[in-house]
């Protein structure tokens, strides 16, 4: 069970920690495609007066998707990874005891 329990926790940290660095290169190659695309920074606040609509939504919809997809594609090496090193996640163990 101590086992489990690590290997669970790491797991968990390392799943966190490859979302954090995903969502930061994400960010950070969509902030320079922006800039890039429209000749200008991305709308930091897109409530401000200045930011138009359709650089409000097109900025939302892009950061959130890119973000997301980066998050998940992260989350998705780390899993396989482990899988790879001959454990199984703590989710995926949980489903196959059932």
């Amino acid at each position: 069970m101590a086992d489990d329990d690590a290997g669970s926790t790491g797991y968990k940290i390392l799943a966190m920690i490859a979302s954090l660095l995903g969502a930061l290169i994400a960010r950070k190659l969509l902030t320079t495609t922006w800039k890039l695309a429209s000749g200008k920074e991305p709308p930091e606040n897109p409530a401000h007066p200045t930011v138009t609509w359709p650089e409000a939504v097109s900025w939302a919809v892009a950061s959130g998707a890119t973000v997301g997809l980066a998050r998940l594609i992260a989350q998705k090496k780390v899993a396989d990874s482990f899988h790879k090193a001959g454990s199984d996640t703590p989710e995926r163990a949980a489903f196959t005891r059932r």
